[in-house]
């Protein structure tokens, strides 16, 4: 495994104890201690993954990310957002789409490989099936919107848990806000509403052979 990985966070700490655990696991990881140093640095390279923290100086990580994503050079590579901060159903709205997962802080080692390992698995599987797809004469628009929705799903699902969870809805006694509440029903909406469009599309896409 040699993926490159590009850490961005201002506390030295952290990067630190990052790199560290995924030089063990045999990643390529690259340290960076803000956004415009990751920034600057992605002008001459190109990382397989970023993991990007929120809560940081001057440039916080929603503005590193809009950046990221504002520029077609850098655009396409996934971001895996990480923080101590509980994220907000406006944030949750704001940022979902440009984000391939979010892993709360402190950092769970596992949970941490296991959200990198869920990114790199599902863009392999969905690269996989644009090919089969567009060898099988699908349309375009079809095979970007079938793409489109694996990875929304499924970060919409792990925001939704994080939502829940930062509302304490396992209290039973206690009352989250009632636009907390509404914006986790709109949520919960959004996914059954493109798991049943996934359906349909699933049917035009043709199914992998088995290894």
């Amino acid at each position: 495994m040699d993926d490159t990985i590009l850490i961005v966070d201002d506390s030295p700490y952290i990067v630190d104890g990052l790199v560290a655990l995924l030089k063990r696991k045999g990643f390529n990881p690259i340290a960076t201690h803000g956004g415009d140093e990751a920034l600057a640095l992605l002008a001459t390279t190109k990382p397989d993954l970023i993991l990007l923290d929120i809560m940081m100086e001057p440039m916080d990580g929603w503005e590193t990310l809009d950046r990221l994503k504002a520029s077609p050079e850098t655009k396409d590579i996934p971001v895996l957002m990480f923080s101590a901060k509980k994220i907000t159903p406006e944030e949750t709205q704001q940022h979902a789409i440009n984000i391939e997962d979010f892993v709360s802080k402190p950092v769970n080692p596992a949970q941490l490989l296991d959200a990198i390992q869920r990114i790199f698995t599902r863009r392999s599987d969905v690269k996989a099936e644009k090919q089969g797809a567009e060898a099988a004469g699908v349309e375009s628009g079809i095979i970007d919107e079938y793409a489109a929705l694996r990875k929304s799903i499924e970060v919409d699902k792990n925001l939704l848990c994080v939502l829940k969870k930062a509302c304490d809805m396992s209290n039973v006694g206690r009352d989250a806000p009632a636009e907390d509440l509404a914006a986790i029903r709109k949520l919960e909406e959004k996914i059954q509403a493109d798991e049943v469009r996934l359906k349909e599309l699933s049917g035009k896409i043709p199914t992998s052979p088995a290894p």
